[in-house]
């Protein structure tokens, strides 16, 4: 019986890293080939499975990319916790710390692998109803994250849209990087953004009265 477990979980442990292999190389075909070269075929080439495996794991290219998408989604919070964890305890630029790796996730390639996605998803009716609830969860996730970065009091609804709107300029910002290099703008944007962040975060919050 334990032999039988160890098999199991040995089967488990390579079914899991095939489809580790399988996302990876659909990331890394969307950022090189774009929505449009991204074949299941060339996937699996990529990740050097057999199109069984591919098909057994994600039957067709929407799946293969919904799943693609939270998981390069994963990568970037990965990166930017990793990141995050490498600050001092105490740091008078955490704010600019934050925004700065947020702004550096959504000018990077695996945003750029998202975006096609997305572009995708407009006219392709099935893919959007099927990323839609993806991007809301992938949303709220994105945004505990900054805050938990932040360590910003979310009970506080001008804490809450302050957050939210960091969120949407970094995204804003770097879908304008697309096509050339935006950083000097988006350095000037930020550095003032990052002072409006910093005044709401630290003010003391004071609820408004009621009728009197």
């Amino acid at each position: 019986m334990a032999t039988s477990g160890l098999a199991s979980r040995t089967q488990q442990e390579r079914s899991r890293a095939t489809q580790r292999r399988l996302l990876d190389a659909t990331v890394t075909c969307l950022i090189e080939y774009g929505w449009s070269g991204t074949t299941t075929t060339t996937v699996a080439d990529t990740a050097g499975v057999s199109r069984g495996a591919q098909v057994h794991h994600f039957p067709t290219k929407n799946a293969l990319v919904l799943a693609a998408v939270e998981h390069l989604t994963e990568r970037r919070s990965e990166e930017i916790r990793s990141e995050a964890s490498r600050w001092p305890a105490q740091s008078g630029t955490r704010v600019e710390g934050v925004v700065d790796l947020l702004a550096a996730s959504f000018t990077g390639p695996l945003f750029e692998a998202a975006l096609e996605v997305w572009v995708a998803a407009r006219t392709d009716r099935a893919l959007r109803s099927a990323l839609g609830p993806l991007e809301a969860k992938i949303g709220r996730e994105t945004f505990r994250l900054t805050a938990g970065l932040l360590d910003a009091d979310v009970s506080r609804p001008d804490v809450r849209e302050a957050i939210q709107a960091t969120l949407e300029l970094v995204r804003g910002l770097g879908v304008a990087n697309l096509l050339s290099d935006d950083s000097q703008r988006r350095r000037a944007v930020l550095h003032g953004w990052n002072r409006h962040l910093t005044d709401v975060l630290t003010s003391r919050h004071v609820e408004p009265e009621g009728p009197t």
